[in-house]
């Protein structure tokens, strides 16, 4: 950025309504000059469009998955081939979505860049997630359906089979992300799930990576890790559980070589999440570490993981260092393992302070 570039940005930020013409008047350069600053300006992210908002500087933009998901459980034995009495839950889901609730409830800046179908399902996701978080760059697609998620479970609630229509992900194409990569590139941190097209997914790493924006990737499931590309460079963060590791780098002999096949691939820093068991991490400096779950009585993993994700970037974001990133992101986790939500409704930043302090003393 040059030296008029940054002065149009001070006169913006004094007056976001200005006009090419007064610009152009105060700067004493013609309007078509100006034109072309606010046009580069524009493209860097600098500025959001008319009346040339500024970005957010500490905003996390979320891209991928919007669902809305539904649990259906037996009250009896499920008889095959009849028809048997449910009841029936539903809920807002998707991993970039949730990720991006979570954020949005802990008190963080947070934007969802994602595709709705034009249908009832669609509206009521919206008008659930934009009580937290920035819908404005989500599109509503006609003849599609928003993307839906099915759990059946039987009388003890274990799953009987899974029914996923994720279709209308396969319609995002190349100009609905050029559309919004002024919004995406204006991120402090940008956060991307496996739901969107292989070749949208090797795109949006390779511009982060040349717009030198602070990219983590959260794989949706074990067979969603495939659609990440062969090299890696890019990603700042990869988080992912053990089995994805595994999909990703094959079977390794120990936790650390496995961290060290996935940098291999360009990652800059790693994070495994084991469950019960905590995670492993290694750095971009090579620091190699583990951290053990707090002890606490779970009630239902669904969800854990996404609030995992939203706790460690809303740390990186505040400035916090790696390894108590992880421990608040642990804190989200486990104050959602407390509830049978997918996103506990009761988070707040005060909460997860109050909570991490509680289980990571040495840490106050």
């Amino acid at each position: 950025m040059n030296e008029k570039e940054k002065y149009i940005l001070h006169l913006i930020s004094k007056n976001p309504y200005m006009s090419q013409n007064e610009l152009a008047e105060t700067m004493k350069l013609s309007r078509s000059a100006i034109a072309g600053y606010i046009s580069s300006l524009t493209k860097q992210g600098k500025i959001l469009g008319r009346a040339y908002a500024l970005p957010e500087a500490s905003r996390i933009t979320c891209i991928g998955g919007a669902n809305v998901d539904r649990k259906a459980q037996s009250q009896e034995s499920i008889q095959y081939g009849s028809s048997n009495p449910v009841s029936v839950t539903q809920s807002s889901g998707g991993v970039a979505r949730n990720i991006a609730e979570n954020i949005g409830r802990i008190g963080s800046a947070v934007s969802l860049v994602s595709v709705v179908g034009d249908d009832q399902e669609g509206e009521w996701l919206i008008g659930s997630t934009n009580l937290y978080v920035d819908t404005s760059q989500v599109m509503k697609l006609p003849k599609m359906n928003t993307g839906t998620y099915t759990a059946v479970l039987d009388q003890e609630g274990e799953m009987v089979i899974a029914l996923a229509d994720m279709a209308i992900y396969d319609s995002i194409n190349d100009s609905f992300i050029e559309k919004r990569w002024s919004h995406i590139t204006s991120s402090s941190i940008v956060l991307l799930d496996t739901n969107l097209p292989s070749h949208l997914i090797r795109k949006i790493i390779e511009r982060c990576r040349r717009d030198n924006i602070k990219l983590c990737v959260a794989p949706v499931s074990a067979p969603k890790m495939k659609k990440l590309p062969n090299v890696l460079s890019g990603v700042t963060w990869l988080i992912c559980n053990q089995q994805e590791a595994m999909t990703l780098v094959g079977e390794c002999r120990n936790n650390r070589v496995m961290c060290e096949k996935i940098q291999q691939l360009g990652v800059e820093n790693v994070i495994i999440t084991r469950g019960e068991r905590g995670i492993i991490y290694q750095t971009n400096d090579s620091a190699y570490g583990e951290i053990t779950a707090p002890t606490k009585n779970s009630i239902d993993v669904t969800g854990a993981g996404d609030a995992f994700v939203a706790g460690f970037l809303y740390a990186m974001n505040k400035g916090e260092n790696f390894r108590k990133s992880c421990k608040y992101g642990m804190t989200c986790s486990m104050l959602t393992l407390q509830t049978q939500e997918t996103v506990n409704s009761q988070l707040h930043e005060q909460l997860l302070v109050k909570t991490y302090q509680q289980y990571f003393e040495e840490d106050k």
